[in-house]
């Protein structure tokens, strides 16, 4: 006698509203569990002013492991995703939020980025995916948009190396257009006429407001910030900090630490 199922085949229109109610309601308290973590002063993260130009202060959040809630699922995944490095399959997925013009997201660019492709994505544990969350005005979105342009022309990486390569000032000018294109030359887009159409399309304007809308709802105000497997870690915390999240979350995958 075959086995019967726990999950009906069928239900009413009331049955069905009401998975529906639930389902979004676990979607929402996730979020939310996350947004809490997001919401908790950055201490060594770059924050976005407040409308009384005030800026978010306090104790850094939790690390991974020590009690952090696991938020969504976030990792897109895609294949060919030019704002992404590693393999689409890697057990590990840490989705960046950062803008450009902020210091602390070039620290991490520079430093732990860099140890973290060396010891993990190299192996292919381990994926990379950027989301663009600028946050300090329109040197910001400009500098985004560029860097999505870049990206079109699949030199994404190459151009957020440059962008990050030495700390500079915000808002003085150093992401104009012509400077971001001269940037874009440096590191060999070929298509320049296409890149600046590329930076000031539509489509660029909406790719960045989907990644802002993204951090938005988990409740980012101040960058760098990032997920590791849906595990909430704030600000450029030491390199050791990130490397022992992505053998955590390894652990917990099933994959073992390296």
């Amino acid at each position: 006698m075959p086995e019967k199922s726990s999950t009906p085949t069928s239900a009413t229109p009331q049955a069905r509203a009401r998975r529906r109610r639930t389902v979004r309601a676990a979607g929402v308290l996730v979020a939310a569990l996350t947004a809490a973590v997001f919401a908790v002063a950055l201490g060594s993260s770059d924050s976005a002013p407040r409308p009384d130009g005030s800026r978010p202060g306090g104790a850094a959040a939790p690390a991974p492991g020590d009690g952090a809630p696991e938020g969504p699922d976030l990792a897109r995944r895609d294949d060919g995703d030019p704002l992404a490095v590693g393999p689409v399959d890697a057990p590990v997925v840490l989705i960046e939020y950062s803008d450009f013009q902020c210091p602390f997201c070039g620290r991490f660019a520079r430093e732990t980025k860099q140890e973290l492709l060396r010891t993990h994505v190299k192996k292919g544990s381990l994926r990379i995916e950027w989301r663009n969350f600028p946050i300090f005005g329109e040197e910001s979105e400009q500098a985004a948009r560029a860097a999505w342009a870049a990206g079109r022309q699949g030199a994404f990486w190459e151009f957020h190396d440059r962008l990050y390569a030495v700390p500079r000032e915000r808002n003085t000018g150093e992401f104009t257009e012509s400077k971001l294109v001269a940037h874009a030359e440096a590191v060999g887009i070929a298509d320049l006429d296409r890149f600046r159409e590329d930076m000031e399309s539509e489509r660029a304007r909406q790719a960045v407001r989907r990644d802002q809308e993204e951090g938005y709802v988990l409740g980012v105000t101040s960058t760098p910030a990032f997920l590791v497997n849906g595990t909430p870690l704030l600000g450029a915390q030491p390199t050791e900090v990130f490397d022992q999240a992505v053998r955590d979350a390894l652990t917990r995958s099933g994959s073992g630490a390296e």
